[in-house]
């Protein structure tokens, strides 16, 4: 057993190690997204439609090509048809000249009419308060005609004007959209406002008139220079078509739009949601591969991770200096998570080099990593972790992006992320200042408590950007309790704190897996790679008898094919709802989960 498990580490390391770019770090790769592929060829047919004609012909090929059986289509290739994106779909190629009575029908059975007021009812219900992704849904079937002879009156009517504030404000406000979709809140804001304002008699009216002077501008300040904002092509083709169907074609914001659209269709004709997960892969990537990765291997990483760290103040979420974003690529925006791997993937990047090796290059390579492990404390480890502990909510969790916005789903505080930051201050705390250690005491007994008070009864925890299309609710109950107990259970002093949290974790782990040993979203959900593997992780962290490893370990065996094949589910949430998987997570999870094991069998 035992040497077979050492054949399949080696092979599922091997694999991993190929799948660095040129350049030495991860950059991973995103499912193909029906839903971009419709945006995408709506805001090119309108900005141009014969300039552009051979990427919206080669897209509207590719959306007919994967529509789904039942008439539907879902965010990825393997995804269930959904509401949100069939309607998208459906509405694109309408406005480039394609029927589609299957969808028709697929949309007729969930809405029960086509009616403009039944599919906005139903849109609007999916995503509640926020508006975040229903208006965006509304105003594109506006513009394809898809919504009745007065469609604007459907779409739901966004504050733009509040963007004008200072953005200190934000969180007290109460934003209808979530943090990162500002430019949205603008663009769509503006063009309902023009398709269908207010009556003469309301002040509203002569606000958002005004006020469009002032926000206008705001696009291409919080443009990134890729031009795609959150390098994202729903977030930039909402942006996009929104100001070609307001007539406002000479924004400067558009050509740099539109090029990153062009530039990121892929040879098949689609789009991916977002460019890549580059430093998310690489940080993911580097933890899994602790102390497997030689010398050169390391100093490039180091090198190009150090480099993405951010220095100045962040157009987008007004973010301080100090944390990572989850791409290399200018459009990212600073956030928890990432900069929480970044912060323990540097530990482990800074502690790994030996005194002494058989070559002098590799000595001077280790010399200058131990060199930059000295250094990295104060000009990037301190900064980060005062990043961390200055976004910590009143309520002790930790949110994605900025402190004190949890009125819509996205901004609020999570288990998952909370652990993670929990895991990475302490991960450095021993190297750090004295006024430091005592915020990271103060704060990590509030996370602890948060995340005691957000334990479900049954043991478990929600994750914020993950969850599973087969669950009833859509949530990941397995993943969420999973790598909250894998954070806690990467450090002794948190394992110790948070004791009785673990064990009521476990429980629910143990609940939820299926008699053949494996793990879905939860009991119930069918088996994916990525959800058994940090669920096998979190056992074998957990200290658990190696009679309760074997039947998780032997189903990832047989699944992988022994670390040769690594199948990738759709567990992934990118904005409200919308799935993606990503080459990368069952190649590392199932590197962490095969190596924890082999310990716990030791």
């Amino acid at each position: 057993m035992l040497a077979e498990l050492d054949r399949a580490i080696a092979s599922t390391q091997a694999h991993l190690l190929s799948l660095r770019n040129e350049k030495g770090h991860w950059e991973g790769e995103l499912s193909s997204s029906a839903l971009s592929t419709a945006t995408a060829i709506v805001a090119l047919k309108l900005v141009d439609a014969a300039k552009h004609a051979d990427f919206i012909e080669k897209g509207a090929a590719w959306l007919r090509q994967h529509q789904n059986a039942d008439g539907g289509w879902g965010d990825t290739t393997i995804s269930k048809s959904n509401l949100s994106t069939t309607l998208l779909c459906w509405s694109a190629l309408h406005l480039v000249g394609t029927s589609s009575p299957t969808a028709e029908h697929w949309i007729i059975a969930r809405t029960r009419t086509l009616d403009p007021k039944d599919i906005a009812k139903a849109v609007i219900a999916r995503y509640g308060k926020d508006k975040t992704f229903s208006v965006p849904i509304l105003m594109l079937c506006s513009l394809c005609g898809t919504l009745g002879e007065k469609p604007w009156r459907h779409v739901i009517a966004l504050p733009f004007e509040l963007a004008a504030l200072p953005r200190t404000w934000f969180g007290a406000i109460g934003l209808p959209v979530v943090s990162y979709a500002l430019p949205a809140l603008i663009a769509i804001g503006h063009i309902r406002f023009q398709k269908a304002p207010p009556a003469w008699w309301n002040p509203l009216r002569w606000l958002r008139a005004l006020a469009w002077k002032r926000v206008r501008p705001m696009l291409k300040t919080l443009q990134p220079s890729s031009g795609g904002y959150l390098e994202a092509t729903p977030l930039t083709s909402f942006v996009t078509m929104a100001l070609a169907g307001a007539g406002d074609l000479d924004h400067p914001c558009l050509p740099l739009a539109v090029e990153f659209l062009r530039r990121s269709m892929r040879g098949d004709g689609s789009w991916p949601i977002d460019t890549n997960l580059a430093t998310w892969g690489t940080t993911l990537a580097v933890r899994a591969l602790e102390g497997s990765a030689d010398t050169p291997v390391r100093r490039a990483v180091t090198d190009w991770l150090l480099a993405q760290q951010y220095r100045d103040i962040h157009p987008f979420t007004n973010a301080a200096p100090g944390g990572w974003a989850w791409t290399d690529l200018p459009g990212g925006v600073p956030d928890a998570d990432d900069t929480s791997s970044a912060l323990i993937a540097l530990k482990s990047l800074l502690s790994d080099a030996p005194q002494r090796s058989q070559s002098s290059a590799e000595d001077t390579q280790n010399e200058t990593l131990r060199t930059s492990a000295s250094s990295a404390v104060e000009t990037n480890v301190i900064p980060a972790v005062r990043w961390l502990l200055d976004l910590q909510n009143r309520d002790g969790g930790i949110p994605t992006f900025c402190r004190g916005w949890g009125a819509l789903p996205f901004d609020r505080s999570t288990p998952e992320i909370t652990a993670h930051a929990l895991l990475a201050w302490l991960t450095w705390k021993a190297e750090l200042p004295a006024d430091l250690q005592n915020r990271i005491e103060e704060a990590t007994h509030r996370a602890l408590a948060y995340l005691a008070k957000n334990q479900a009864s049954d043991g478990s925890w929600l994750p914020l950007w993950f969850g599973n299309e087969h669950t009833p609710d859509e949530m990941n109950p397995v993943y969420g309790t999973a790598q909250v107990l894998n954070h806690l259970g990467g450090s002794s002093r948190l394992s110790t704190l948070a004791h009785a949290l673990l064990q009521n974790g476990l429980k629910y782990l143990q609940t939820a897996q299926k008699p053949d040993g494996s793990f879905g979203g939860d009991p119930a959900s069918p088996a994916s790679l990525e959800e058994t593997a940090v669920a096998l992780h979190a056992l074998s962290l957990s200290g658990s008898p190696p009679s309760a490893l074997r039947s998780p370990l032997d189903w990832l065996l047989q699944a992988t094919r022994h670390g040769t094949h690594f199948p990738s589910a759709p567990i992934g949430l990118y904005f409200a709802r919308l799935w993606y998987h990503e080459r990368l997570y069952p190649v590392i999870w199932t590197l962490q989960a095969l190596q924890s094991a082999r310990q716990g069998l030791s």
